[in-house]
Protein backbone atom coordinates (compact mmCIF):
# COMPACT_ATOMS: atom_id res chain seq x y z
CA UNK A 1 0.00 0.00 0.00
CA UNK A 2 1.69 3.19 -1.14
CA UNK A 3 0.70 6.44 0.51
CA UNK A 4 -0.28 9.34 -1.72
CA UNK A 5 2.29 12.10 -1.73
CA UNK A 6 0.14 15.11 -2.55
CA UNK A 7 -0.93 17.07 0.49
CA UNK A 8 -3.78 19.53 0.08
CA UNK A 9 -4.21 22.59 2.28
CA UNK A 10 -7.39 22.32 4.38
CA UNK A 11 -8.83 25.51 2.90
CA UNK A 12 -8.66 24.11 -0.64
CA UNK A 13 -10.33 20.77 0.03
CA UNK A 14 -13.47 19.98 -1.96
CA UNK A 15 -16.89 19.70 -0.31
CA UNK A 16 -16.97 16.08 0.84
CA UNK A 17 -13.44 16.12 2.24
CA UNK A 18 -14.13 19.39 4.02
CA UNK A 19 -17.36 17.93 5.45
CA UNK A 20 -15.43 14.85 6.61
CA UNK A 21 -12.96 17.06 8.48
CA UNK A 22 -15.75 19.08 10.09
CA UNK A 23 -17.66 15.99 11.25
CA UNK A 24 -14.47 14.32 12.54
CA UNK A 25 -13.64 17.40 14.63
CA UNK A 26 -17.22 17.77 15.88
CA UNK A 27 -17.37 14.07 16.81
CA UNK A 28 -14.17 14.43 18.85
CA UNK A 29 -15.52 17.53 20.61
CA UNK A 30 -18.76 15.72 21.45
CA UNK A 31 -16.68 12.86 22.90
CA UNK A 32 -14.90 15.38 25.12
CA UNK A 33 -18.23 16.84 26.21
CA UNK A 34 -19.58 13.39 26.99
CA UNK A 35 -16.48 12.55 29.05
CA UNK A 36 -16.86 15.80 31.01
CA UNK A 37 -20.55 15.02 31.53
CA UNK A 38 -19.64 11.56 32.83
CA UNK A 39 -17.08 13.09 35.22
CA UNK A 40 -19.71 15.40 36.64
CA UNK A 41 -22.28 12.60 36.84
CA UNK A 42 -20.07 10.14 38.69
CA UNK A 43 -17.65 12.37 40.62
CA UNK A 44 -18.86 15.92 41.17
CA UNK A 45 -22.62 16.44 41.34
CA UNK A 46 -24.12 13.00 40.65
CA UNK A 47 -26.46 14.56 38.08
CA UNK A 48 -26.79 13.08 34.61
CA UNK A 49 -27.85 16.21 32.67
CA UNK A 50 -24.44 16.48 30.96
CA UNK A 51 -24.56 12.85 29.90
CA UNK A 52 -28.11 13.22 28.55
CA UNK A 53 -27.21 16.31 26.53
CA UNK A 54 -23.80 15.25 25.22
CA UNK A 55 -24.84 11.61 24.83
CA UNK A 56 -27.48 12.57 22.28
CA UNK A 57 -25.18 14.98 20.48
CA UNK A 58 -22.36 12.44 20.40
CA UNK A 59 -24.65 9.66 19.18
CA UNK A 60 -25.80 11.75 16.23
CA UNK A 61 -22.28 12.87 15.36
CA UNK A 62 -20.98 9.31 15.67
CA UNK A 63 -23.52 8.12 13.10
CA UNK A 64 -22.75 11.12 10.87
CA UNK A 65 -19.01 10.33 11.10
CA UNK A 66 -19.50 6.70 10.09
CA UNK A 67 -21.67 7.71 7.12
CA UNK A 68 -19.34 10.48 5.93
CA UNK A 69 -16.30 8.25 6.41
CA UNK A 70 -17.82 5.62 4.11
CA UNK A 71 -18.82 8.24 1.53
CA UNK A 72 -15.38 9.84 1.64
CA UNK A 73 -13.69 6.44 1.41
CA UNK A 74 -15.61 5.66 -1.78
CA UNK A 75 -14.92 9.05 -3.31
CA UNK A 76 -11.24 9.07 -2.34
CA UNK A 77 -10.76 5.39 -3.18
CA UNK A 78 -9.31 4.50 0.21
CA UNK A 79 -7.87 1.04 0.74
CA UNK A 80 -9.70 -1.42 2.98
CA UNK A 81 -7.10 -0.80 5.69
CA UNK A 82 -7.71 2.95 5.62
CA UNK A 83 -11.47 2.41 5.81
CA UNK A 84 -11.09 0.11 8.82
CA UNK A 85 -8.77 2.65 10.46
CA UNK A 86 -11.25 5.49 9.83
CA UNK A 87 -14.11 3.50 11.34
CA UNK A 88 -12.03 2.24 14.27
CA UNK A 89 -10.99 5.84 15.01
CA UNK A 90 -14.60 6.62 15.90
CA UNK A 91 -14.52 4.35 18.96
CA UNK A 92 -11.75 5.68 21.28
CA UNK A 93 -12.20 9.26 22.49
CA UNK A 94 -10.65 11.93 20.25
CA UNK A 95 -9.14 9.48 17.73
CA UNK A 96 -11.14 11.01 14.88
CA UNK A 97 -8.94 14.10 15.30
CA UNK A 98 -5.84 11.99 14.84
CA UNK A 99 -7.30 10.18 11.83
CA UNK A 100 -8.43 13.31 9.99
CA UNK A 101 -5.04 14.96 10.49
CA UNK A 102 -3.26 11.78 9.35
CA UNK A 103 -5.54 11.48 6.32
CA UNK A 104 -4.91 15.11 5.38
CA UNK A 105 -1.14 14.82 5.89
CA UNK A 106 -0.87 11.62 3.84
CA UNK A 107 -3.03 12.90 0.98
CA UNK A 108 -6.04 10.71 1.67
CA UNK A 109 -8.25 13.81 1.60
CA UNK A 110 -6.77 14.91 -1.70
CA UNK A 111 -8.78 17.18 -3.97
CA UNK A 112 -7.40 15.65 -7.19
CA UNK A 113 -9.03 12.26 -6.57
CA UNK A 114 -12.40 13.72 -5.65
CA UNK A 115 -12.44 16.00 -8.70
CA UNK A 116 -12.38 13.02 -11.09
Amino acid sequence: MSAPTTVTAPATLPGLSRAFRAIAIAEACSWAGLLIGMFFKYVVVFNDIGVRIFGSIHGGLFIAYVVIAILTARRQRWSAGTIVLALAASVPPLFTLWFERWALRTGRLNSTVEAR
